[in-house]
């Protein structure tokens, strides 16, 4: 049997010789954020590393189909619907709400670094600790604990670790901020994992595409991790063998894959106890309350975009407002916060000239004259798309983009929301998120159906509890008592808001799928242990947002990347030990 290890370059599956079963002492099934990360983090050492990558090198959809989810739970109606087709639609190329009615994936090498927006938070004190308000909580670990792999996230995604200083503290709602990841190869981008890490692959890293795995098989006793099965579309099946696995393949994939192995334990790997899969948790969001057009200019000097200089370069910071802990225990509230986001105008002039070379206008006549009258902000688009070309020299585009943090970031966030298109203002509305309360009927299980590679797809029941709804409403009535009170507009509430009819709120979720495989020292309460390890599977790991016992409101990468790095870091002690 040909043995193939320690290749220093990506290869398709197609391309691995016949037959052949792949060596490895890590494999890492995923190429997404974490995935990636702990690679990077084991680039020092002399372990062997396999990263199995599902998708290419860039989305298609061939492989995109292999993300189709069943759905029955949340959104239940068209509208919702609509709002999540707005809303993830405009950052995510290949999704589409008839595949994915839950949840967004890209199956290509960078995951969902493909579509996100870069927004990355840490998580807070209170997010790890037991509250005897919220079933299910308190972590193994503390936030102590995880601090200095914080940092070391930050650096990965090229983060300052200094925020800006709050601009409120209330003890009831108090500054929170949000910062962009920005890419180290382009200006005028965030970063992008797949184009990062193959700027600079390790050489003792191998990454195979279009390897999609299939099934998880340990040892003959059951207790240890030995190989996973590998299949492509390109119709191949290899055998990869490693001392440890490490599951990154996200919320929804994560468990499937666990679920989908129960060759040796019929109810699949780690689930002993009925727990893969269940505590299924996002981040609600909702529209709570909005500002008119004459209200911007004070809004976005109080909650606009904030640059910061930090080890010779520009960062960008999104201020927003969360709940203070304090308040948080005094009233068992859910951890929530609230930002600020522009809203365009109907006759906004970059979308009449995209319906029109699309040629689905409706208007042609009224779109034509929508782009006349916001001629300057074609012309300002037009501006930016020139200082994107390929030919504008890297050190000049960095130096015009640092400075223009420096004098207007909020400009530069709309460019970078925007591409590159500056659009046509009406106001501002006020958006919240809030954690989950763990729910263990909120759950991921198999389908009856199966993809194009005999795998059961992921039937997921998405369930959002009346104190998640009543979480968003309460930190919307809170904002708006707040702002006037510190001089700033009032804004205009929400119908469901002003009528306390939680149940009538249009919520979505935000794509950061958590808990599916939750944290937890007991497998009678979660799927891995304070290292990420399987309960009852030595070498076998898992790393993403679902190991999260609690998902805080915060985006959830810079804490993915945290929780990665501690478990890289405690690989080569084990592997290393033998």
């Amino acid at each position: 049997m040909t043995r193939q290890s320690g290749q220093t370059q990506i290869v398709r599956l197609e391309n691995v010789a016949d037959m052949a079963e792949i060596l490895a002492d890590v494999i890492i099934i995923g190429g997404g954020p974490a995935g990636l990360t702990i690679a990077k983090e084991l680039a020092a050492t002399a372990l062997r590393v396999v990263v199995l990558e599902s998708g290419l090198i860039e989305e298609g959809p061939d492989h995109g189909a292999l993300c189709e989810v069943e759905s029955v739970g949340e959104p239940f109606n068209d509208a919702q619907k609509a709002m999540r087709e707005n809303f993830h639609g405009r950052q995510a190329a290949q999704w589409s709400q008839a595949q994915q009615p839950y949840g967004v994936r890209c199956r290509a090498l960078g995951g969902a670094t493909h579509a996100w927006a870069g927004k990355s938070a840490p998580f807070d004190p209170i997010d790890f600790q037991y509250r005897p308000w919220v079933a299910h909580s308190g972590w193994p670990v503390t936030h102590q604990d995880i601090q200095p792999y914080i940092r070391r996230a930050e650096t990965t995604l090229n983060l300052s670790p200094v925020a800006p200083p709050a601009k409120v503290e209330t003890g009831v709602l108090n500054s929170f901020y949000w910062q962009f990841a920005r890419s180290r190869l382009d200006s005028l981008d965030i970063m992008r994992f797949s184009s990062e890490f193959r700027k600079d692959i390790p050489a003792n890293v191998q990454v195979v595409l279009d390897a999609t795995v299939s099934e998880i098989r340990l040892t003959p006793d059951g207790s240890r991790f030995d190989c996973v099965e590998v299949k492509g579309l390109c119709g191949k099946t290899v055998i990869v063998r490693g001392r440890a696995a490490v599951l990154a393949t996200g919320g929804i994939e994560n468990p499937r894959l666990l679920l989908a192995s129960h060759g040796q334990h019929a109810a699949g790997l780690g689930n002993g106890y009925d727990q893969v899969g269940r505590y299924l948790m996002d981040h609600p969001g909702a529209r709570v309350g909005q500002f008119g057009a004459n209200d911007i200019a004070a809004i976005t000097r109080a909650f606009g975009f904030v640059g910061m200089p930090y080890d010779g370069h520009m960062h960008m910071f999104m201020h927003g407002l969360a709940v203070d802990p304090a308040l948080q225990a005094r009233e068992e509230l859910l951890n929530s916060a609230v930002y600020f986001m522009p809203q365009r105008a109907p006759d906004d002039p970059w979308d009449a000239l995209k319906r029109l070379l699309k040629r689905n206008s409706e208007h042609p006549a009224q779109d034509i004259m929508s782009i006349i009258g916001g001629a300057r902000l074609v012309a300002a688009g037009l501006g930016t798309k020139l200082l994107s070309h390929p030919r504008m020299p890297k050190a000049i585009k960095s130096l015009i983009v640092d400075a223009a943090i420096r004098l207007n970031p909020n400009f530069v966030v709309e460019e970078y929301e925007a591409g590159g298109l500056p659009h046509k203002l009406t106001g501002m509305a006020i958006d919240a998120i809030t954690e989950q309360e763990p729910n263990p009927d909120s759950r991921i299980i198999l389908s009856r159906t199966v993809d194009r590679l005999g795998i059961p797809k992921a039937r997921v029941d998405w369930r959002i509890s009346s104190r998640d709804r009543e979480a968003l409403a309460r930190v919307a009535r809170i904002c708006a008592t707040l702002l006037p009170a510190r001089g700033l507009p009032q804004p205009v509430l929400e119908p469901w808001v002003l009528d306390g009819a939680p149940d009538d709120a249009l919520i979505i979720d935000m794509a950061h799928t958590s808990g599916t495989t939750r944290m937890s020292d007991s497998p009678r309460t979660g799927v891995v242990d304070k290292n990420c390890q399987v309960h009852g599977v030595a070498g076998l790991y898992v790393a993403g947002s679902s190991v999260f016992t609690t998902s805080g409101h915060a985006n959830p990468t810079l804490m993915i990347l945290a929780f990665a790095i501690r478990l890289a870091d405690h690989l080569k002690r084990e592997i290393s030990a033998g």
